[in-house]
């Protein structure tokens, strides 16, 4: 049996099985893209209910990269609706993921200093409220934080599509990136080359 084509074989194996997880990945974001604009949509047409349920159907994907502006919706979808304690969770969420993500972070802090307000937590509230304003100075909290209002007046922030765009880089992690397939195939790669030019040497 010939060493060099058992080789190749693995090699063109491994490559076709990364294409297949690449392209994997890349239905998976792009149906939790959709599913997470059509949860805006929903929200700024006033169907919470129906938002959240995408909203949720977009997590169950569970794409890393977009997990914190889904949250950081979630957040203001929630806390619309009056369930705060759930909205505080999913603020939380999206501030606990790292990266260059200030816009969602913003906008995950302005949701929850809503919905400490809802609950009558004033003073988290105002520090929540003061976060998010220190990271995007157009977020202003409402002028009295000590009136809770009804949930369909509430202030939560319901970022537009164009936020998908602008926060969903993916997070920073010690994790490489490319799927172990790839990483295998280009390891093998490099070794079919370097027995090449060895073989030539001789």
């Amino acid at each position: 049996m010939n060493f060099r084509l058992v080789t190749v074989c693995i090699i063109v194996l491994l490559f076709v099985s990364g294409l297949v997880n690449a392209a994997e990945t890349s239905t998976e974001l792009q149906s939790a893209g959709a599913l997470y604009d059509k949860s805006v949509d929903l929200a700024n047409a006033g169907k919470y209910n129906e938002a959240l349920l995408a909203a949720d159907q977009a997590l169950a994907l569970n794409v890393s990269s977009l997990m914190p502006v889904i949250q950081a919706n979630r957040a203001g979808i929630l806390t619309v609706i009056g369930r705060y304690n759930d909205a505080l969770i999913a603020a939380d969420a999206a501030l606990a993921s790292e990266g260059n993500l200030t816009t969602t972070h913003s906008i995950a802090w302005y949701n929850k200093g809503d919905a400490l307000r809802h609950l009558g937590r004033t003073d988290e509230a105002k520090t929540a409220f003061a976060r998010a304003k220190a990271l995007d100075p157009t977020l202003l909290p409402p002028k009295d934080l000590t009136v809770v209002v009804n949930p369909v007046t509430t202030t939560a922030i319901i970022p537009s599509k164009d936020l998908t765009v602008i926060a969903t880089p993916v997070p920073t992690t010690a994790k490489s990136s490319l799927p172990w397939t790839l990483s295998a195939g280009a390891l093998a790669l490099v070794f079919v080359i370097g027995s090449v030019f060895s073989r030539g040497k001789r």
